[in-house]
């Protein structure tokens, strides 16, 4: 069975699912980005990115397609153990999005730090 762990802090939960999006909003540029994962080999596999605009620090990568209003491209980042992500009072939080939803990350996790991070990882003795 494969699972996605999100920690933070002592508070933790899984959740059976192979892959996801995380989305957020830029904290200055307000535009929405969004990242499609999936767990592969116990570890976290970016698949596609995309980006709705451009602006400071966000100019889309070489060979990004303008489709639907957004830039998709495919990042080159080797998988990963985890997604270490800031939490903040002062920035839009990130959302988790699958299986046609998308929730606040502190959905899943409630009553946790104001501040702090928050950590996604395969659950240990997942595989796939």
């Amino acid at each position: 069975m494969i699972s996605l762990c999100l920690t933070s802090g002592a508070i933790s939960a899984a959740l059976v699912i192979q892959s996801f999006t995380l989305a957020w909003m830029h904290s200055v540029e307000k535009v929405r980005w969004e990242e499609d994962w999936r767990i592969e080999s116990r570890q976290l596999q970016i698949v596609e990115a995309r980006i709705k605009g451009s602006g400071a620090g966000m100019e889309p990568p070489e060979g990004a397609v303008l489709l639907d209003g957004a830039w998709h491209y495919r990042p080159a980042v080797a998988p990963m153990e985890r997604l270490i992500l800031a939490h903040s009072p002062y920035t839009t939080g990130y959302e988790l999005c699958f299986q046609g939803d998308c929730q606040p990350l502190t959905h899943f996790l409630p009553g946790i730090e104001e501040t702090g991070t928050i950590i996604l990882a395969p659950c240990p003795g997942a595989s796939g």
